[in-house]
């Protein structure tokens, strides 16, 4: 890595080592570790700026609490929102706690420092006959029409990160038992079943693949692009976009949103929290509990529709 601001050697090699430990032994995503990455250089960045001129950057050791409040008091001044506040407290939360763990420094600075109070923002969710509406305005006719159907079906029939479905292969699909093993946050594997909705969507879809010139590395994967490599995040995020403008969607959404459509209606209908932690892949059976806080606020809201005095 380049040196970080302030060309000091110090910051640069726990820096470094902090990525190193981020790959190998925390196995985070590549987006992860460049949003910590993002956030200890924004703080050292903050630091220089506030270091007189011909004086040296303050050391990690010597790091106080009040050094990460005035950082984030410049993010707030920024306009930065609370929740921005509180994920860049906890990049250099976690990046202090690797240096103390090390025993590089005496403490984690961090420890004192109180994070912004965020809420709890609930996620967007479209209805059924949303999806539907989305699946209905796919243009069949144009070449890649199947692909972006069976995308939606796959994100949404199995409750798929964006990077779960541009990494899936057909080594990963067992449509004759039906279920596919994803790949999930730190290479951790899961079981989830597939419906017919979306194999049969898949299958229309694998003749213009198939008809593809394929780069030899890519031939695994299920879903490309026309000139037969991977497609990317911000393809399927562009997909999804104009899908839901197609269909009059007035929402804000990305892939994600059908990820928490999926849970939220398997909730709806009875599911298990247990079961919907596990084909979500969440770690924490409280990632998976802000369903059914939807789940309540949808009955609230249905009660209150249809009460004779709301």
């Amino acid at each position: 890595m380049k040196p970080l601001p302030g060309k000091d050697q110090e910051w640069t090699d726990h820096v470094n080592d902090f990525m190193i430990y981020l790959r190998l032994e925390r196995s985070l995503s590549d987006n992860t570790r460049k949003a910590y990455l993002g956030d200890v250089c924004r703080f050292l960045n903050h630091l220089v700026k506030n270091t007189a001129a011909g004086s040296s950057v303050v050391r990690p050791g010597n790091i106080k609490g009040k050094d990460i409040e005035s950082f984030l008091k410049e993010i707030a001044d920024s306009s930065a929102s609370p929740r921005t506040q509180a994920r860049m407290l906890s990049g250099l939360n976690a990046f202090f706690r690797f240096l103390a763990m090390e025993k590089r420094i005496p403490a984690n600075p961090c420890s004192s420092v109180g994070a912004p109070r965020t809420g709890r923002r609930l996620p967007v969710v479209l209805s059924l006959q949303e999806i539907e509406s989305m699946l209905e305005t796919v243009d069949l006719s144009l070449p890649e029409g199947h692909r972006n159907k069976s995308i939606i079906e796959i994100l949404y029939g199995c409750g798929l990160r964006v990077s779960e479905m541009t990494g899936l292969t057909f080594s990963q699909m067992f449509p004759d038992q039906g279920f596919i093993r994803v790949i999930g946050k730190g290479d951790k594997q899961r079981l989830v079943p597939v419906g017919t909705h979306a194999l049969k969507a898949l299958e229309q879809y694998y003749p213009w693949r198939n008809s593809l010139k394929i780069t030899p590395a890519f031939e695994d994967y299920v879903f490309l692009n026309r000139y037969g490599r991977p497609l990317t995040r911000n393809m399927v995020f562009l997909i999804i976009r104009r899908q839901a403008a197609l269909a009059g969607i007035k929402k804000t959404i990305s892939p994600h949103t059908f990820r928490h459509s999926f849970a939220t209606h398997l909730i709806e209908n009875g599911a298990d929290l247990r079961v919907v932690q596990e084909m979500l892949g969440h770690s924490s059976i409280l990632t998976t509990e802000i369903y059914t806080h939807l789940d309540a606020s949808f009955w609230q809201q249905s009660i209150l529709n249809h009460h004779p005095r709301p």
